[in-house]
């Protein structure tokens, strides 16, 4: 591929995203401003804007790598996925929205925890906080491992190299223009994603001579495995009832996740939730679509082409892809939707750390008379601490950005999932069930991560238990308060009319 048109089509595209984020500074005046927009986000941004940060490099990279490793049944992620965000859509953002607003305005998770539940304590508030810091950092660590394959393949220079490259492109953005500026330019790499999907699966389908073509290229390259190895076309192959059950479970992410659940707090009204939930899933099953169609029907495609680079790394399925199959403009411009990808969901997850230490930890335990302008560059400066650090636990070249993604969402979907989920429902929810669910969420995570016990995914027992921690401790010392009661009635009301 010529170096000079992709360089030169990388280089147009990292100097829009730039040009966006001076636009979002033009606009951000306080905190409330660079971390949530100030709340004024649209239908169509709010659903484009929630997609594109929570499909991150493992779109592009990890599933269709995963499909074109080993088949069709690895698209149960995809489904469970599919399920998991409807039901997010349908039963939380907009009740989300609402409590955080009545919730004394509300502008992170933990601030709106600690305000539901009335926790002067602060518990609540630096444990979330804590668990936002950790489960994020090696989110966006994953984020800045494709990033920096991305980077290390195309353009043929080392990973460390890649590395730093991938992550300057990203924190630029965010430190300069926060919430609004990666909102946007969440909606133009939301746009660039769903169009690479399209494209480039019905490219591979073409080149391999069309749909039963390729299928008998696909029968033909399992026939020569190793037998009962790998069945491409089987949705249930080698998958038990935990297998499937586990995949199925990435759904249950989506409750927890800050990089999603913030994108409703800042929604323009209520009125905006629905509109939005259209176009959002609308978008999510296309571009689930498109990549489980590029892993598969690229198995057809390298069979009958073998890349070493693929062979290496399945991960790179859709790099090669569109190498190989466009010209160098075109690539350049598909290939730009990988970084799209990485960018927007690293930017988000920068941007969430940076508001769990700013408004959550300094301005509550160090500096409550800080002014607008100063936690406006506190935040800015959190971001560069929590990129640093990602970039420090990315340094493995040999990282797989699905596994670290895989640890990422079940940390916060049984660390936030349930309590988010219940306390949005139960009028009788406390501060102790909220931080007994948080505390087992975590922690049943991290155990299980490490003896992966029956090859069940973490989330599943984590969830599971930390629902109960939360129904239990929720019975445990004092009621909500009249003051409680009545929000939650409010927001029921307001949720309803």
């Amino acid at each position: 591929m010529n170096h000079i048109t992709l360089t030169t089509t990388f280089l147009i595209y990292i100097f829009l995203m730039l040009f966006v984020g001076y636009l979002g500074w033009r606009q951000t005046s306080d905190l409330s401003d660079y971390i949530l927009g100030g709340r004024r986000l649209g239908a169509f941004v709010t659903a484009l804007s929630a997609g594109a940060s929570d499909m991150s490099g493992w779109l592009l990279m990890g599933l269709p790598g995963a499909v074109f490793l080993s088949g069709i049944s690895e698209a149960w992620i995809a489904i469970g996925l599919t399920i998991g965000a409807w039901c997010n859509w349908r039963w939380v953002a907009g009740r989300l929205r609402v409590y955080t607003e009545y919730s004394g305005n509300a502008l992170t998770l933990p601030d709106y925890l600690a305000n539901r539940f009335e926790d002067r304590t602060h518990w609540l508030r630096l444990f979330s906080a804590l668990v936002i810091l950790v489960f994020f950092t090696i989110y966006c660590a994953s984020g800045v491992v494709a990033g920096a394959r991305l980077f290390s393949a195309l353009f043929d220079v080392a990973y460390p190299t890649a590395l730093w490259i991938a992550a300057v492109a990203t924190i630029s953005y965010v430190f300069i223009g926060g919430f609004l500026a990666v909102s946007w330019t969440d909606t133009i790499q939301a746009s660039l994603m769903i169009t690479a999907l399209i494209m480039v699966p019905l490219m591979v389908i073409y080149a391999d001579g069309g749909p039963a073509a390729s299928l008998a290229v696909i029968h033909e390259a399992a026939a020569n495995l190793e037998p009962g190895s790998v069945s491409y076309t089987d949705l249930l192959h080698k998958l038990d009832f935990i297998a499937v059950v586990s995949l199925l479970a990435w759904g249950l992410g989506y409750f927890g996740q800050p990089h999603i659940l913030v994108r409703f707090m800042a929604a323009k009204s209520l009125a905006e939730i629905k509109p939005a939930r259209r176009i959002g899933l609308t978008w999510m099953i296309l571009c689930l679509a498109g990549a489980v169609a590029v892993g598969f029907f690229g198995i057809a495609y390298f069979h009958s082409h073998p890349n070493a680079a693929v062979s290496a790394n399945p991960e790179t399925v859709f790099i090669e892809l569109s190498r190989l199959l466009f010209t160098p403009w075109l690539a350049g411009m598909l290939l730009a939707a990988i970084l799209a990808a990485v960018m927007s969901t690293l930017s988000c997850q920068l941007l969430v750390c940076s508001s769990a230490l700013t408004g959550d930890i300094y301005h509550v335990f160090f500096r409550r008379a800080a002014s607008n302008r100063e936690l406006v560059w506190v935040g800015r400066a959190m971001v560069l601490f929590v990129a640093l650090v990602a970039i420090f636990i990315a340094g493995d070249p040999d990282s797989r950005v699905l596994k670290m993604v895989s640890y990422a969402w079940a940390g916060f979907g049984a660390s936030f999932g349930p309590v988010i989920l219940i306390s949005l429902f139960w009028k009788d929810m406390t501060r102790n069930g909220a931080l007994a669910g948080m505390i087992v969420g975590a922690i049943t995570v991290i155990v299980w991560k490490q003896g992966h016990y029956f090859g069940l995914y973490e989330i599943v027992p984590g969830f599971i238990l930390a629902s109960c921690a939360v129904l239990v401790c929720s019975k445990i010392g004092a009621s909500p308060s009249a003051k409680m009661r009545e929000t939650f009635a409010r927001v029921a009301g307001a949720v309803e009319e």
